[in-house]
């Protein structure tokens, strides 16, 4: 059976290598690629917080019964990191390394961070709550888990 936390820490991984990408091809000053990379990190985030947001989140909660503990100071920080990547994209389209490296620097702080939290708590929250429902929950996110 598959572990939420297994899977969504897997994605996390993905997001964080996409943010590698787009930070090197910026801080070696190739715009064009750093606007690519940065537009699939980008995407990749967000595809990640929605996955979260309309599906995972709202299943502990049905679960749990608990509507304003871990999931949402989750969605609070998805807030913050979304604020954060629309001026780095803004940085972006202005080719301003220094704003970006800054912006990026908090980014990672506020990721890794948050990303801890979801891994230690939410998600094996998930995994406990969940359980018999974790496979249907992966598929209602649209991720699809070998047979």
């Amino acid at each position: 059976m598959p572990k939420i936390t297994d899977v969504m820490s897997a994605d996390h991984k993905r997001c964080d290598e996409l943010f590698a990408k787009a930070e090197d091809a910026v801080s070696n000053g190739d715009w064009e690629s750093g606007a690519t990379a940065f537009r699939d990190f980008h995407d990749a985030t967000e595809q990640h917080f929605s996955m979260e947001e309309a599906v995972l989140f709202p299943a502990v909660e049905q679960s749990t019964g608990m509507t304003s503990g871990p999931t949402q100071v989750m969605r609070m920080e998805h807030m913050q990191m979304r604020q954060l990547l629309a001026d780095m994209d803004e940085s972006v389209t202005e080719k301003n390394q220094e704003k970006y490296l800054g912006l990026s620097e908090t980014l990672i702080m506020v990721m890794q961070q948050h990303n801890t939290k979801e891994e230690q708590i939410v998600y094996i929250m998930a995994d406990q709550s969940l359980r018999e429902k974790a496979a249907d929950v992966l598929t209602q996110m649209g991720i699809n888990q070998p047979q």
